[in-house]
């Protein structure tokens, strides 16, 4: 059954987390990572209350198709997740990009669709302020990228100056890419999930197969948490 929000939250579009029974947990992130300007979004603090309340699950699958987004959120869900007793099996059905993909690095096993993504980026922001508030700002972006990075080395082994790389270049890869460069275990069949990419103006390498799709996404979503 799906873990129940405290009274008054809103349960945000394409998320779920649900107790199957049996001992295994199932967590939907279908959507952006944290908050964004319109209030949507899955925030860490929503994503710490139900993973407390999904109870003593031995598995937890979890499902993601997300753009990214908030890369404090994001790190605070892989931390929850990669400190969890239960063990983790990441499934990349659609897209795991930005805040997404260092959320997936928490699966004890990861599992990407044959046709989806994950992309890997620098960390983005803006400021608004003095030249100082701007330096202070920037110092943050570094120290947020280093922290992404130790993840990735973490979880992939592959080296710094490789994950850098790919992190500045904005690198996409497919199932196939993605198992090749050990950002996941294996690849499976695809499923009836559309990647989607809301805003794809966010993105300067975006492939021509992710163009947006949110509806079939958002439907798909529903059909899989029956």
């Amino acid at each position: 059954m799906p873990v129940k929000n405290r009274a008054g939250v809103k349960t945000p579009e394409g998320y779920r987390m649900i107790n199957r029974g049996g001992g295994r947990g199932e967590i939907f992130l279908y959507g952006p990572i944290g908050q964004d300007f319109w209030g949507d979004g899955i925030s860490a603090k929503i994503f710490a209350d139900d993973l407390k309340a999904l109870g003593a699950v031995t598995t937890i699958d979890v499902r993601i198709n997300s753009e990214g987004g908030d890369v404090f959120d994001g790190k605070a869900m892989y931390t929850l997740l990669n400190g969890h007793a239960a063990k983790i099996i990441v499934h990349v059905d659609g897209l795991a990009a930005s805040a997404a993909s260092f959320i997936a690095m928490a699966g004890d096993e990861i599992e990407i669709a044959e046709g989806a993504f994950i992309m890997i980026h620098d960390c983005t922001g803006g400021c608004y302020g003095r030249a100082e508030d701007m330096r202070s700002y920037a110092s943050l972006l570094d120290a947020a990228n280093g922290s992404v990075v130790d993840v990735y080395v973490s979880r992939t082994g592959n080296d710094a100056a490789t994950v850098k790389k790919w992190m500045k270049d904005e690198t996409w890869m497919s199932g196939k890419d993605a198992v090749a460069n050990k950002f996941a275990d294996r690849m499976v069949g695809n499923l009836k999930v559309a990647a989607s990419v809301k805003r794809p103006a966010m993105f300067k390498n975006l492939p021509v197969a992710l163009r947006p799709r949110r509806n079939a996404a958002v439907a798909a979503l529903a059909a899989l948490a029956k």
